[in-house]
């Protein structure tokens, strides 16, 4: 099954500028990009979805080919019903890869024809993580050159 459509999950607790670098790039290699965010109440996310989805939606407006939607079901199924088979992945250091590697495979053994795509952000965005956004703005540091304004001040709503 040849795919035009991507899936791109994750909690996006909050959207970091490495994932808006990862889906700016997946908008141009596919014609559809489906911005997944799951429900992930085992994570106790700092967002509710609906904040997520909002802030989400609110910094990739300008991106014609890219949807955002959150959901809570099996990602195999969720993937299937956006009539793909594909998902997006972002790799940033060698453990994600080994994580990665286990999730890719094990989506595949329920759903063969399952495919993952991987991307390394740019190597300036590396380093950025939703955990340790949070964590600097929890502390009052400056968040600015991580996050797109409208998450800047979202976060310093929440603390």
């Amino acid at each position: 099954m040849r795919t035009q459509s991507v899936v791109y999950p994750g909690t996006f607790d909050p959207i970091t500028n490495g994932h808006i670098d990862l889906i700016e790039r997946a908008a141009k290699l596919f014609d559809r990009v489906v911005v997944a965010i799951a429900s992930s109440e085992k994570k106790t996310p700092l967002f509710t979805l609906e904040e997520r989805v909002d802030l989400t939606s609110s910094v990739l407006s300008h991106l014609d080919n890219v949807e955002v939607t959150g959901f809570s079901n099996l990602l195999t199924d969720f993937v299937t019903e956006q009539g793909s088979n594909c998902v997006l992945r972002g790799l940033r250091a060698v453990a994600d890869f080994e994580y990665e590697f286990q999730l890719a495979n094990m989506n595949r053994a329920m759903k063969p024809d399952f495919e993952s795509v991987f991307l390394t952000p740019a190597e300036h965005l590396a380093y950025i993580s939703s955990s340790l956004v949070r964590e600097i703005a929890s502390l009052g540091g400056d968040i600015t050159p991580f996050v797109a304004p409208q998450v800047a001040l979202a976060l310093k709503e929440k603390f």
